[in-house]
């Protein structure tokens, strides 16, 4: 199958840390992921909370440029606003019609979308990816939050179960670490209410450090900016404001099994957490003190 990668802002900004570790271990597999020219915003938030048309008009510029090839994409966000647009343009002729205004070409709506968790865990596949890991995770426990855009609303993401997703887990056991059950896999961290309103999003983030922490782990793996920037960055806030001591590194799941294959600190930007990683990492024997922030 051949992909086209869409790295949305956030990659190309704040979680260049993202970007580059998807690459590092895109690299590692042998996966090509060629960059979607002169791609754009797919609208996040900003665009569908005020206007219906330009979030999926958005969208279907960048959909529309894959040239028949499968749009890979890293980012949870991105992934939602991409697999709703395609699911409002192929399932309405009146939306249709209006997005191929505003975007000067008819589209249909029919350009596959797949999140990276699953061209790893279906496309490349188990026998693939094992074959690539040189350091195993061994020891490290760790809490697989998906957040709530990935596998939701089913009926459009078609992503994995809605309420207790698993292919990240199962790509953390193939490279080694021990992934455990917990209930807040899929819980809201805030979002871009860490713009508008920070309190929202120090109480729904603490309530997810926290029952990670009850469940024993050692570090939370996420796929996810959003997520990733207001579990790290206000990761002290949030045990400043509740009395709480989590210090608990978050991890894009791509910094992981980039480790596991491999690769350096340096090459999956492990540096850029807030959380340093690197006393945890030294102790589960995964990199050398040197190594790591």
């Amino acid at each position: 199958m051949s992909y086209v990668f869409f790295p949305g802002c956030s990659l190309d900004g704040t979680a260049r840390d993202f970007h580059r570790s998807t690459l590092a271990v895109a690299a590692r597999l042998g996966l090509d992921l060629p960059e979607l020219p002169d791609w754009t915003c797919c609208g996040s938030t900003a665009a569908h909370g005020s206007d219906a048309l330009l979030a999926d008009a958005l969208p279907a510029k960048n959909l529309s440029a894959a040239a028949g090839k499968t749009v890979a994409v890293a980012c949870a966000a991105c992934y939602s606003r991409l697999k709703t647009a395609n699911h409002h343009i192929a399932g309405d002729w009146v939306v249709r019609a209006r997005v191929a205004e505003v975007v000067g070409s008819d589209y249909d709506g029919r350009t596959p979308v797949m999140h990276l968790l699953e061209i790893l865990s279906r496309d490349i596949g188990r026998a693939r990816i094992a074959a690539a890991i040189r350091r195993p995770l061994s020891g490290l426990k760790v809490a697989c939050y998906y957040g709530c855009l990935l596998a939701r609303p089913p009926e459009i993401t078609r992503f994995d179960d809605a309420e207790n997703p698993t292919l990240m887990d199962q790509l953390m056991e193939i490279a080694g670490a021990t992934p455990v059950d917990w209930p807040h896999k899929t819980e809201c961290c805030g979002a871009s209410f860490s713009i508008t309103d920070a309190d929202i999003v120090l109480g729904l983030s603490n309530q997810i450090l926290s029952m990670a922490k009850a469940a024993g782990v050692d570090c939370i793996v996420t796929a996810c900016p959003l997520c990733q920037l207001n579990l790290d960055m206000r990761q002290k806030d949030i045990e400043a404001r509740f009395g709480q001591r989590y210090d608990l590194p978050i991890f894009y799941f791509t910094q992981l099994l980039g480790l596991a294959m491999g690769c350096t600190a340096s090459e999956l930007s492990l540096a850029s957490l807030v959380v340093a990683p690197g006393a945890l990492l030294k102790s589960k024997g995964i990199c050398r003190a040197e190594a790591t922030p």
